[in-house]
């Protein structure tokens, strides 16, 4: 049985459909991650959740209990903001008790419980600083300690890095998932970028318009995209659009990809081939490739670790991304061969769901 289970969930604000009956289960201890671009209804779910919005339609259930209807005190829920919501008068001690205060535990046992959430954050030496003693990071890390003090089920984490800096955030996500694998406490997490999702996540829930465009894990969400969306969505991709000729080879343009013939369309459908740019090899290293064509390169930029190189070729403008070491990146203006092995292409419908 799921510990979460949402059936046909559905949300109205007057004639605007924030939520359009998804359904969405979680198994005890996973980390399931909603993941859009604003405005798809990923934050509205995580509130109806929580209790702080009532769905029009649908039900919700924690443990098999039908919560729908329930006060968020009631429903065995932690919650962690994006604003790290600390009470700026109460010190770092004081915040992870305050729950534990409300429910009424006594004082030396809360004292005990909020030393120990702060050991466990990483945080006990600074247990009787103030927020505003504290960086982004450790105030995001109180607030975590104090969602988790009053031992909650679930656990909803909403955009709970999207304040911090870009290597603040890599070390809280990773300590936040140490924490939740840890605990085996089943967690929601909210989120619109999406390597933080793809890193931290059992399964990835894909959000566009109200509605779960495609949910599975994250390898399955990135390597293949159910939909042109997904697809565009999760990471940089190439984008090809093609038809499919009378005999069912992939036509772009006035070129023919020597792709296997299409299966589940018929002759003249619009196709889009989506081609990682890791996996498109450029210059010598396309031999053996099935899918070769020739290329003048646009732009080569340097990014670190790899180099990302635009090129345009006969079906179109491609990017490749190559390792950067060992030098040899070709340079704007010439005339190269680009390829790719027909296995790491995905080809979808543009007129129909997918292939």
């Amino acid at each position: 049985m799921a510990d979460i289970q949402l059936t046909s969930v559905t949300r109205t604000y007057g004639a605007f459909v924030a939520l359009d009956e998804i359904s969405l289960s979680l198994a005890a201890g996973e980390l399931v991650s909603l993941l859009g671009p604003s405005g798809c209804g990923k934050t509205t779910a995580l509130r109806i959740l929580a209790g702080f919005d009532t769905p029009t339609a649908g039900t919700i259930t924690i443990a098999g209990k039908d919560v729908t209807r329930l006060a968020p005190s009631r429903r065995g829920v932690g919650m962690v903001f994006q604003a790290y919501s600390l009470f700026p008068t109460m010190t770092a001690q004081r915040n992870v008790e305050f729950g534990l205060r409300v429910r009424g535990v006594k004082t030396p046992r809360r004292r005990k419980q909020a030393q120990e959430l702060l050991e466990l954050v990483g945080l006990g030496h600074a247990a009787s600083r103030y927020p505003h003693q504290l960086s982004g990071g450790m105030q995001q890390r109180v607030a975590l300690a104090r969602a988790l003090a009053i031992q909650p089920r679930v656990l909803l984490l909403d955009e709970p890095l999207s304040a911090l800096d870009a290597k603040v955030r890599v070390q809280l996500r990773d300590e936040i998932r140490r924490l939740q694998t840890s605990l085996g406490i089943t967690t929601l997490y909210v989120t619109h970028d999406q390597e933080e999702a793809l890193s931290v996540s059992d399964r990835v829930a894909v959000m566009r318009d109200g509605r779960i465009e495609q949910i599975g894990p994250p390898a399955e969400i990135y390597g293949e995209p159910a939909t042109p969306f997904v697809a565009e969505f999760i990471g940089t991709i190439n984008r090809i659009e093609s038809l499919i000729g009378n005999d069912g080879t992939v036509v772009a343009g006035d070129t023919t990809l020597a792709l296997p013939a299409a299966r589940n369309h018929t002759p003249g459908d619009r196709v889009i081939v989506l081609v990682r740019p890791e996996t498109v090899s450029v210059g010598a290293s396309v031999n053996g490739h099935g899918v070769r064509l020739d290329a003048t390169v646009i732009t080569s930029t340097f990014l670190g670790a790899t180099t990302r190189v635009r090129l345009a070729t006969p079906a179109g403008d491609i990017t490749a991304d190559i390792p950067s070491a060992g030098g040899g990146t070709p340079l704007p203006g010439a005339t190269i061969p680009v390829g790719f092995d027909p296995a790491s292409a995905r080809i979808l419908s543009l007129d129909r769901p997918t292939d």
